[in-house]
C-alpha cells in the first residue's frame, strides 16, 4: 500500500462555486494573458496551468525560461489554495521556492498545484511543472508554495 502522505488529501471547498470563480479570477491576470497561459483542471485543492510553446517565453538557448515556469507554478499553486478558500475571501502568495531540474523543452508547460495543507490563514502548496511534446511528459520542475488567504477581501480589481 502506497504511504498515505503520497496521496493528495481530499477536500471540501467552503464555496461550492469555487470552479467559476477560480476561472474569472484567472481571466483578469493580464500577466498570464500576456505569456498565453490558460487554465486546465480546476479541483478542489488542484489546480492546473498550461503554457503552450512561444518563443517570446524562452531563454538564449530555446528553452521555457525559468521565469515562466515559476510564474505559471505560482499561479497554479495559488488557485489551488484559493478554490478551497471561502467566496469572501482572496489569496496572495507568502514565499515559494521551485528546483529546476531539467530543460523545459516541448510544445507546452503544465504546472500543477496540489493543496498539501490547507489552513485556516495559511495554505501549503506542492507544484510540480512538465514539459509535453509529442505525448512524452519530463519532469522539469518542483517547489512548495505557501500562501495566505485574506478573509473579507474583495478578489477583483482595488
Amino acid at each position: 500500500m502506497a504511504d498515505a502522505a503520497a496521496r493528495p488529501a481530499t477536500f471540501v471547498p467552503a464555496d461550492p462555486g469555487f470552479e467559476p470563480r477560480v476561472r474569472d479570477s484567472f481571466a483578469r491576470q493580464p500577466f498570464m494573458a500576456t505569456m498565453g497561459a490558460t487554465l486546465g483542471t480546476v479541483a478542489p485543492g488542484r489546480v492546473e496551468v498550461i503554457l503552450p510553446f512561444d518563443a517570446k517565453v524562452t531563454q538564449q538557448h530555446g528553452f521555457f525560461h525559468g521565469g515562466a515556469m515559476g510564474a505559471i507554478a505560482d499561479v497554479a499553486g495559488g488557485y489551488a489554495a484559493f478554490s478551497l478558500f471561502p467566496a469572501d475571501a482572496t489569496v496572495l502568495t507568502v514565499e515559494y521556492k521551485i528546483n529546476i531540474m531539467a530543460p523545459g523543452k516541448g510544445d507546452r508547460l503544465v504546472a500543477e498545484g496540489v493543496v498539501l495543507r490547507a489552513g485556516r490563514t495559511l495554505t501549503v502548496v506542492r507544484v510540480d511543472v512538465h514539459a509535453e511534446a509529442g505525448g512524452t511528459r519530463i519532469h522539469c520542475a518542483s517547489g512548495t508554495q505557501t500562501l495566505i488567504r485574506l478573509d473579507g477581501r474583495s478578489d477583483g480589481k482595488a
